[in-house]
């Protein structure tokens, strides 16, 4: 694959990707942005890449896969933990549009920088950050339509649920499972598990 025009159609004959609006997003928010300069010639590969201190930019049907399992909607307040590159993190902000915001929350201070930087190429305003990732997971004390986690916890981190409004949905990757878990109220959280990925561990 040789461009995001032929990584996209592939996606989307491999059936992970298939919503318009994520579909639409991935055009506009062109891997080649994240990838260092070494890697140039693989960044239209389905496959992860390195992006320095240990940590990589997720394989995009992964990332296609976990959007669509998300189901992000334009207007939605969106956190956005590992952030790492920014790709997941302008992507969001793609889809969310003006009336929506997204947090990208990362722990490694050299990624922080890097992803505020490519997050910055494409001029979305306030409403969209990376940040410092705190001592806690997530941002304990908010609320937010959908959470998405590009790293593997150990076990589920029940603490995000606090964190979704009800109705909300977090994607997060506990092991080698993708779990999708929808809010449907305080005391009920509907969970689906997708088996086979691997991800870098989750810095807690």
């Amino acid at each position: 694959m040789n461009n995001m025009q032929d990584l996209v159609d592939y996606m989307v004959l491999r059936g992970v990707l298939h919503t318009s609006r994520i579909i639409n997003a991935f055009w506009d928010i062109d891997r080649k942005y994240f990838v260092p300069e070494q890697f140039s010639e693989h960044i239209y590969i389905d496959a992860p890449l390195p992006i320095g201190k240990n940590q990589t930019i997720s394989q995009p049907s992964t990332v296609a896969f976990m959007l669509e399992q998300l189901a992000p909607k334009e207007g939605e307040n969106i956190l956005d933990i590992g952030s790492g590159s920014g790709w997941t993190t302008s992507l969001l902000c793609h889809i969310v549009g003006e009336k929506g915001s997204v947090t990208g929350l990362e722990r490694v201070d050299e990624l922080v920088e890097q992803g505020k930087k490519n997050l910055a190429q494409f001029n979305f305003g306030d409403h969209c950050s990376i940040q410092k990732a705190g001592a806690q997971l997530g941002i304990p004390g908010q609320k937010f339509d959908r959470i998405l986690v590009s790293a593997s916890a150990e076990e589920i981190p029940t603490a995000l649920f606090d964190q979704l409004k009800i109705g909300g949905v977090l994607v997060v990757p506990v092991q080698n499972s993708i779990f999708r878990f929808e809010k449907i109220s305080d005391d009920n959280i509907k969970r689906d598990e997708y088996k086979g990925f691997a991800f870098v561990p989750l810095i807690v």
